[in-house]
């Protein structure tokens, strides 16, 4: 099968590291232009020379900031064919008990994972409206579906949410030609971020979550980048308002 998606042009969150980054790597690999956005400057360094990658650093959580983002980035491709928002983590928070979380814990997850998914919807739909064909993937989780593995309350919401959001933009978009879909990624060691959460479980704990998954490995970046560029292709044109669990088969 093959995934042609030259012409096309892609804004990609969260995509100095991690599964962001793998996920701009794979729209690239299939002829995409990919404008690539991150709060974090320094790391969209490595991207900085690749052919086809124009990079952006903002702070996605304000609408202000994330409608300027996506308002240069019409401006200097053209038009932007669809949105990736890889943006989001649990900010460098580990589970802890509900009594020990604050205002600001809470807040500082919903921004990256939900809000930031929010504002650039808002901002790219219109351009996407514009053609008649669009493509939306949000990055949401297994824990978008039940409790989280890392225990974390604001990140379990967060991405219960943001399912929540897809399945709503995927009704309100599809009559303009834009599909609107999430990839729930089980766990992977992808940045900095969730591998203090493997550490923190143990020995123990992590061969209990690894004999737990059915091919009896963790997920790799590239796993979840192909099943996005797939949902990006015109080869998924009627698919829409789907949750796709990309999780080894967790049982």
């Amino acid at each position: 099968m093959q995934l042609n998606l030259k012409s096309r042009i892609f804004a990609v969150t969260g995509a100095a590291q991690g599964i962001g980054a793998a996920i701009v790597q794979a729209l690239v690999a299939e002829g995409a232009t990919v404008a690539a956005i991150d709060i974090d400057a320094d790391g969209l360094e490595q991207l900085q020379t690749q052919s086809g990658v124009s990079c952006y650093s903002a702070d996605l959580g304000s609408p202000e900031s994330a409608h300027a983002i996506c308002k240069d980035i019409i401006e200097q491709h053209g038009h932007v064919d669809g949105l990736v928002t890889a943006a989001g983590g649990v900010r460098g928070q580990v589970g802890r008990p509900l009594e020990a979380i604050t205002p600001s814990d809470w807040q500082a997850i919903f921004a990256a994972n939900v809000d930031a998914a929010m504002w650039c919807a808002q901002g790219f739909a219109p351009a996407m409206k514009q053609r008649g064909w669009g493509r939306i993937v949000t990055i949401s989780s297994g824990a978008g579906l039940k409790p989280s593995l890392t225990g974390i309350q604001a990140y379990a919401s967060a991405k219960h949410a943001l399912v929540g959001l897809t399945r709503q933009l995927a009704l309100e978009l599809g009559p303009e030609g834009i599909t609107v879909n999430s990839v729930a990624p089980g766990f992977v060691l992808s940045n900095p971020s969730t591998e203090k959460q493997w550490e923190a479980f143990g020995p123990e704990r992590q061969a209990q979550i690894v004999n737990s998954i059915h091919t009896r490995r963790l997920g790799r970046s590239e796993d979840i980048a192909d099943a996005v560029t797939f949902l990006c292709s015109d080869r998924a044109s009627w698919i829409t308002g789907q949750i796709l669990q990309v999780d080894g088969g967790h049982a």
